[in-house]
């Protein structure tokens, strides 16, 4: 019996409570260190905070100090300037000052001066009053020379009208002698071309065509037309034996064409064709002896028709070679 006491004792043994206080312990052990987690996480979060502001605070007075420092940077700058400034000004006031000083010194002594050059220049004066009166009287003189001479000049224009009115009237008398020359050499190369008649004179010029002298679109004289060319000299060869040398007397050659348009690799236009025409004539009548001095040529091409048809009889009209005695 005893032994089995013994025995069932054990068995009764109660281990809950003390494993219920354990853990009891252990909550409280764990609470106590989340409170103290937590109110080390709520302190260290407000000192965080703190010291973010506090950080921004002082990047807003670095921002301010910055800008305070440009400014005195600027302010800086500018002062040195306006220093450099009034130094130069100062520098020029000196050198004003010292200039100033050195022209009144120098005024004293020119004022002695001048007082020494005053007489010498009221004898100059003097000196040019004389000379000036002498000047007068010397202008006078010249004046009265002037009116002198301005009464021979009127005497000498009045001189001169009437030898421009005598040269006029010479020279009338020698273009009538030179019209009646030029009516002479007409009426002979009537005489001498009778069997041409499309030989006219128009005006004052001896009219002939072209077609009488050259080939069409060609400006070399034909064999007929020289010998046509070679009656024009016998008359010419008359006619300037009688006129006086003291005549300046041209015979003139023009040379005319239709106003077709021209197409040959010789003849650009027909400006060339009429001036190679008349200089044809020309060179050819200087062959026969014709005096040089007494002959020139002249080109119109087609602008001095004398017929505005567009016929074919008026353009071999316009087609001609004129020849006028003329004053040079």
């Amino acid at each position: 019996m005893p032994l089995s006491r013994a025995r069932r004792r054990p068995e009764a043994m109660n281990y809950w409570p003390g494993f219920v206080d354990a853990l009891s312990t252990l909550l409280l052990v764990f609470i106590f260190l989340l409170s103290v987690f937590v109110f080390a996480q709520y302190f260290l979060s407000r000192d965080v905070g703190g010291k973010d502001a506090a950080l921004e605070r002082l990047n807003r007075q670095i921002e301010e100090l910055t800008a305070i420092l440009a400014l005195e940077k600027g302010g800086k700058e500018q002062a040195q300037q306006s220093l450099a400034t009034l130094t130069a000004t100062l520098d020029s006031t000196r050198r004003e000052r010292d200039s100033s000083v050195a022209s009144v010194g120098a005024a004293a002594e020119n004022l002695d001066a001048e007082k020494q050059i005053s007489a010498k220049a009221l004898a100059q004066v003097e000196l040019l009053n004389q000379q000036l009166a002498a000047l007068r009287q010397q202008l006078a003189a010249v004046q009265e020379a002037l009116s002198a001479q301005e009464v021979k000049d009127k005497e000498s224009q009045e001189r001169i009208a009437d030898l421009g009115s005598r040269l006029n009237v010479a020279l009338a008398q020698k273009v009538q002698e030179l019209a009646r020359y030029r009516s002479d050499f007409f009426g002979r190369l009537r005489e001498i071309l009778a069997d041409r008649p499309d030989v006219k004179v128009v005006g004052d010029r001896f009219v002939l065509p072209s077609e009488v002298l050259f080939e069409s679109g060609k400006a070399e004289l034909t064999p007929e037309g020289k010998a046509e060319v070679d009656k024009i000299m016998v008359a010419l060869n008359e006619v300037g034996k009688e006129i006086p040398p003291e005549i300046p007397w041209v015979l003139r050659v023009d040379g005319h064409t239709d106003k077709r348009p021209i197409a040959s690799p010789q003849f650009r236009s027909n400006w060339d064709l009429s001036a190679a025409r008349a200089i044809a004539v020309v060179q050819y009548l200087i062959g026969r002896g014709f005096p040089p001095q007494h002959i020139l040529a002249g080109a119109f091409g087609e602008f001095q028709p004398i017929d505005d048809g567009d016929s074919d009889e008026a353009l071999r009209r316009n087609r001609r070679i004129e020849l006028k005695i003329t004053e040079r």
